[in-house]
This record gives C-alpha cells, structure tokens and sequence, in this order.
C-alpha cells in the first residue's frame, strides 16, 4: 500500500503534516488490513525515483491519496491509479479545496485545525480509512472514477 502525499521539505508544514498523517493516522487504520504502507520517500532502492514511485503506484493494492496542499504530484500519481482503476481512498485537511473534477467522489475531511480538533477524532479517522479502504479492495471491479464515468472501456496493459 502506498501512501501518495505532499512531502515536502524537512521541517516544512508539509512534511509535518504528512509525518503526523502517515503515523498517527494511515499507518495504524491500514494495519488492520494486514498492509504495510510506504511513502515515496521510504523507497529504499537505488534507482530513479520517479520510475518507482509510478510503479509502486501502479502495483499497489490500495493506495490513501492526500490531496491536502493541492500538490501536482499528487494529482499526477492519483490519475495513473484513476486510468489503472485501482483502489484509492481520498482525504484532504479540513480547509484545504478538492478540485472539481475529484470532487464528486468521497473524500474524508480531516479537521486537524488544531489539537483540540484533531486528537478526539483519531481513531474515527482511523476507522473510516480502514472501512473505506477494505471496501475498496472488496469491491473494486465497482470503483468508479472519472476516467471509468467517461471511457468504461478504457484499460491499461503493461
């Protein structure tokens, strides 16, 4: 399982943001699945970068796609899973815009505007991207995303 997100730099609020996401939240709701996750920059052999990030995300079982940040990576890497129709679960921080042409799909609205906000809703936010993840992989010929609702017949072939 692969974890798309900003990462930024070290230090930086992205970085704080997807470390605090990765651990406290997406790792301990996709353990209950038996999954391990990795994000990019837990890639830990030699090689380019970019061609393993594409071929985690195009071989995963599941990915958790962060939209917080509104990163063209991001979005780049979620329209290879959209065009592969593999499973994807989709959160986004509170505040933080989904585009339109994502935004008709279930997104979990994580409130992490402060502590208060975020520490009492921990393990619903845990629950809900184990659900949503489990359903995902269960049912996934009924996934539907945009490029599914405009070329159903659209397959990639390795």
């Amino acid at each position: 399982m692969i974890y798309i997100t900003p990462i930024g730099n070290d230090g930086s609020e992205e970085r704080k943001h997807s470390d605090l996401f990765l651990r406290s939240i997406v790792e301990p709701a996709i353990e209950q699945l038996d999954l391990k996750v990795v994000r990019a920059d837990g890639i830990d052999t030699p090689g380019m970068i970019t061609n393993q990030v594409i071929e985690y995300v195009l071989n995963a079982k599941l990915v958790v796609v962060d939209l917080s940040f509104s990163n063209p990576n991001v979005f780049y890497e979620l329209a290879l899973r959209h065009a592969a129709r593999l499973p994807t679960v989709q959160i986004i921080r509170k505040g933080d815009k989904t585009p339109f042409d994502i935004s008709q799909f279930r997104t979990l609205v994580l409130d992490c505007t402060d502590i208060y906000s975020l520490v009492p809703m921990l393990s619903t936010y845990k629950a809900e991207i184990s659900t949503l993840a489990r359903k995902a992989i269960e049912d996934s010929e009924a996934l539907e995303n945009p490029l599914t609702s405009v070329c159903p017949n659209l397959k990639l072939t390795k």
